[in-house]
């Protein structure tokens, strides 16, 4: 355990693209690894993805390593393992992230069961204690309590971080890192998966973790009819429609628009809460939007102690003065 250190960043990337989760960890792992004195890794596999690396320093990386194989163009558990595998064998990394996404809640424990480690999944916290060990944070028992977990004994001290909990830091364009090539023998005999095809999904998926405008539904609602209005307003502000998990239970709207704990951790720049009381989990996955606005009939809802506009009214006749006022807006700006 004393050859490890360093924290190392999984940095994922899809059809030459990094995605956002990446860059959000290297964010928090700059943090972590300024309060422990060490470096930021981020390892970077692909196939002609070198270029990529620039922005992965700039984003809080001091060393990107890149794995480039042919056999690495496309996702698949078995490559991806052994390159991770023998990455972490010889640079014996002190903490290895992973974002929690389908590809990294697929790797991460594979990785882990490979080099005998520990893992937490969907981290929404990270910390360093008073002695170097990580805190790895989250929610347990259905969101009830939030558990801080530690891997003493085992390195890497492994976890998956929910995508949208992390702060990315802005790119800084003139920091500069070391880039370093690492080959990995790939056996095509030895990827069990073979991608034939790749078929793009057509159903329209919610991007909530990257919208600057959510416009979310509560029990408030009281119906499913509701989320017309919602989303009528979302429309008008160029967001999308986000929901309560009472919401989503009670089979108004599909899960990938539930926010919260057990749904997506989401970060706005303006976040309109609409007949939601304000329950832990709810609070736990949008509490860091930049400006909230709350619109409920209860005063003492706790929705209000995080909103920093708070309406009491009925949503129903709130929401349409908003709604014409925002298009009178508009109106108004396009003559003028």
């Amino acid at each position: 355990m004393e050859d490890n250190k360093d924290i190392w960043v999984f940095a994922e990337q899809r059809n030459g693209k990094i995605m956002n989760v990446a860059y959000e960890i290297l964010g928090a792992a700059r943090r972590l690894a300024d309060k422990k004195g060490c470096k930021v890794y981020a390892a970077l596999l692909g196939d002609g993805v070198e270029r990529l690396s620039d922005s992965l320093i700039q984003h809080g990386a001091d060393k990107v390593c890149i794995v480039d194989n042919p056999l690495l163009k496309n996702y698949t558990t078995s490559a991806y393992t052994d390159a991770i595998e023998a990455v972490i064998k010889n640079f014996k990394p002190e903490i290895f992230l992973y974002g929690a996404t389908t590809i990294g809640r697929d790797l991460a424990p594979r990785v882990a069961s490979r080099v005998h480690t520990g893992l937490t999944a969907d981290c929404t916290g990270l910390d360093i204690d008073e002695d170097g060990l990580l805190l790895q944070i989250r929610p347990a028992f259905g969101g009830n309590l939030m558990a801080t977990i530690k891997c003493p004994e085992k390195r890497p001290q492994m976890a998956t971080v929910r995508p949208g909990v992390m702060e990315k830091l802005p790119a800084d364009l003139a920091r500069k890192g070391d880039v370093i090539r690492y080959n990995v023998d790939l056996d095509e005999k030895n990827i069990r998966t073979k991608i034939l095809n790749i078929v793009r999904e057509a159903k329209h998926t919610v991007n909530l973790e990257e919208a600057k405008i959510i416009v979310s539904g509560g029990r408030g609602l009281k119906e499913p009819e509701g989320f017309k209005l919602i989303e009528e307003l979302a429309n008008l502000l160029g967001g999308v429609v986000g929901a309560s998990r009472a919401a989503v239970d009670s089979g108004w709207i599909s899960s990938d628009h539930q926010v919260g704990q057990t749904g997506k951790t989401v970060r706005p720049e303006l976040y309109i809460a609409c007949g939601i009381s304000g329950a832990i989990q709810h609070l736990a996955g949008m509490s860091g939007s930049r400006t909230i606005v709350a619109i409920n009939k209860d005063p003492n809802a706790p929705i209000f102690k995080v909103a920093d506009y708070g309406i009491v009214g009925d949503l129903y006749k709130v929401i349409p003065i908003l709604i014409d006022e925002i298009k009178n807006a508009k109106d108004a700006s396009s003559v003028s």
